[in-house]
């Protein structure tokens, strides 16, 4: 494991790492780790410095692992090394030095809840984290300013915010609250206006007028122009009418009525 470990932190130390060679010896490490046996430690036990290193390796590969799957856009695979790596910081916490990192993925993990709109979650991380970090951590605290701006409703706010964000690596999580954010607001559109001009309906968007992501948007949520040139909301959420079948429901009648009077 020493060796594996020592290769993938030159490697991620490099301004450009390979990401395959990378996710290959993430994995190698992984099944290392399977059959040499996880670190046991008791909550009020004290580790022996080899037991140390080892959650300390973990970890680093866990950070290193976290990063890797935002790189490589793989979502599912940082909830699960993100579901991992608490542990380390909160479970282990006590036997480990604080990582110099921990602030930066735990807001990495707080703005992908909030991009995914699974808000409860947000909030039951943020009971983990002391409140004087959640006010002062730059890592931590622009994400809850951007948590205020989705629930007050002030999306602008979050269109704005992307290139203020603390690291590179919350681009692609502020990319997709973005998109959220933008799908809030088209929605907040459909049921404010009954039409729209294009102009004005991209302008509220934070997007290009005639863009290819103003018409993935346009095709995504079916909108159609009137005759003008305006989006038409008018008929979106217009139900239609549902046709009764009276001749179906007669003949089920009918035939109920000669059941009944077979068994009278």
């Amino acid at each position: 494991m020493s060796n594996i470990y020592k290769e993938l932190k030159s490697e991620w130390s490099k301004a450009s790492p390979n990401l395959a060679h990378c996710g290959q010896l993430l994995n190698s490490l992984k099944l290392e780790m399977v059959r040499s046996g996880y670190v046991d430690v008791e909550d009020e036990g004290e580790v022996n410095p080899q037991q140390k290193q080892e959650l300390q390796r973990s970890r680093d590969m866990l950070e290193i692992a976290i990063e890797h799957s935002i790189k490589i856009k793989d979502n599912a695979a940082f909830e699960r090394y993100m579901t991992q790596l608490k542990m380390y910081y909160f479970d282990y916490d006590k036997h480990l030095d604080s990582s110099q990192q921990m602030h930066k993925f735990m807001g990495l993990h707080l703005l992908y809840l909030l991009a995914t709109n699974r808000i409860a979650d947000f909030h039951i991380e943020l009971e983990r984290l002391p409140s004087a970090l959640l006010l002062q951590n730059p890592f931590i605290s622009p994400v809850l300013a951007l948590e205020n701006y989705f629930m007050e409703g002030r999306y602008n706010k979050i269109l704005q915010a992307k290139k203020s964000m603390p690291s590179e690596l919350y681009a692609d999580f502020m990319d997709l609250l973005v998109s959220t954010a933008r799908e809030e607001i088209a929605s907040c559109m459909e049921k404010s206006y009954g039409k729209i001009a294009q102009k004005q309906a991209a302008l509220r968007l934070g997007l290009k007028p005639g863009g290819h992501e103003m018409q993935a948007l346009v095709k995504k949520r079916k909108w159609t122009l009137d005759e003008d040139g305006n989006f038409n909301y008018a008929d979106l959420h217009m139900r239609q009418k549902e046709k009764v079948p009276a001749k179906d429901i007669a003949v089920h009648t009918l035939t109920y009525a000669q059941e009944l009077e077979k068994i009278v």
